[in-house]
């Protein structure tokens, strides 16, 4: 059922019907019978397996893909965490309508229960290595409280202006993890004050806020400083084709001996890789739209996802070594086409051949490069015109009403 579920996930098919003549297929190069043909069997199958089950295996391939990566592929020596939240849509079910509600502007009935969700990936690797999900109301910091305890002492925690708060930041300098972040758009700084390190680059103190955040208890928000050292770093991103773009960074990395601003500039660019990974999952694994009609196979479904991208990094990441870890990036696609096509290679082997079938698949791999395009220049627009169908702006059924009493 996991070998068949995973591979439901990373099918451009992602039907239940698929996944069972997966099954079948399989049954038959082994030698027995068919099975019946009726796809509640598999579903059932799945309902039954316990949620724990997918979120401890992704969470075990995250950590130990994570340990991989050699002092050549840290920041200064650390292991950096990108942290960012995104949603999914869902079949609209009752169940999923209670457990994780609509966006505004939706009608009842007329659009799509949605999840919010907060991963965490390792910059070096991409694997995941946590997430938390909820209804999709939940801001990025409250579902960040359910996944600090994926990082350790010696981390540098990397993030958008989403997560500039001097709670956070606190919380995490408590644990041993710095911070890098932009600066968020309500904080205005004034370069000529604090402790002047260099030009546009100074260390601040954050006030302690008078009342904690609903998302930190008592206990926690009074173990904190009364106040927070803070490095404000501003550069500006003048590209070719780009309006120039100004950026202030907010740090608890102080020394700017070992930390230079044009390497936090940098750290920060690389913070991009983290929308990439969420596009792999959401877009190339279609997690973008869930199938599951009940808020348990939602959960599960997400859990299987990201362990499905789990594994295609570390095929990722072995032939990226096999080939001595240099050279560009691998394609996500690309990999998974070739896992696809090479599946049935490994379904009714010996050992020694799938050993070889597997040495051969990560040759392949490794040749599945990203091209260097630094730079490029893309529009945001679609060639191919829509369906000139009229929006859905009452429930299924009246509007199926309607057209029989026409």
């Amino acid at each position: 059922m996991l070998w068949a579920f995973i591979g439901q996930v990373l099918d451009p098919d992602q039907s239940c019907n698929q996944a069972l003549a997966r099954i079948q297929s399989y049954r038959l190069r082994l030698g027995l019978k068919p099975i019946s043909t009726d796809t509640g069997g598999y579903c059932k199958s799945r309902k039954r397996q316990p949620e724990q089950l997918f979120k401890k295996l992704f969470q075990r391939t995250g950590q130990t893909l994570t340990k991989q990566a050699a002092a050549k592929d840290l920041w200064h020596g650390r292991p950096v965490k990108v942290v960012d939240g995104s949603h999914s849509s869902m079949p609209d079910t009752p169940s999923n309508q209670k457990a994780f509600g609509y966006p505004p502007g939706q009608a009842p009935g007329c659009g799509f229960p949605t999840l919010a969700f907060v991963g965490v990936f390792c910059l070096a690797t991409g694997a995941a290595i946590e997430c938390a999900l909820g209804r999709w109301s939940l801001h990025d910091l409250s579902l960040f409280c359910l996944v600090r305890t994926a990082f350790e002492a010696g981390d540098i925690l990397l993030a958008d202006r989403g997560f500039c708060c001097y709670v956070e930041m606190a919380l995490m300098q408590k644990q041993g993890v710095d911070t890098v972040v932009r600066l968020h758009q309500r904080r205005k700084t004034d370069f000529l004050r604090g402790r002047i390190l260099g030009i546009e680059d100074h260390i601040v103190r954050w006030a302690k806020p008078q009342n904690p955040p609903r998302r930190v208890g008592n206990k926690d928000f009074c173990s904190l400083p009364e106040a927070l050292a803070v490095r404000h770093v501003r550069y500006r991103v003048d590209v070719k084709g780009f309006r120039t773009q100004t950026i202030t960074l907010a740090t608890t990395l102080l020394d700017a001996k070992v930390y230079p601003p044009e390497d936090l500039a940098d750290l920060y660019f690389q913070r991009w890789v983290v929308e990439l990974d969420f596009r792999h999952i959401k877009i190339t694994m279609q997690m973008d739209v869930m199938r599951c009609k009940s808020p348990q196979m939602v959960r599960k479904e997400l859990w299987c996802h990201l362990l499905a991208y789990n594994l295609i990094r570390h095929l990722m990441w072995e032939a990226e070594q096999a080939k001595g870890g240099c050279g560009g990036w691998t394609s996500f696609k690309g990999t998974i086409q070739y896992l696809i096509s090479f599946r049935a290679f490994f379904s009714v082997t010996t050992p020694q051949q799938k050993k070889a079938f597997l040495r051969q698949l990560l040759d392949l791999i490794a040749t599945q490069e990203v091209p260097n395009r630094p730079n490029r220049i893309e529009p945001r627009v679609k060639k191919r015109r829509p369906k000139k169908y009229n929006l859905m702006n009452k429930p299924r059924a009246e509007l199926r009403a309607a057209l029989i009493g026409a």
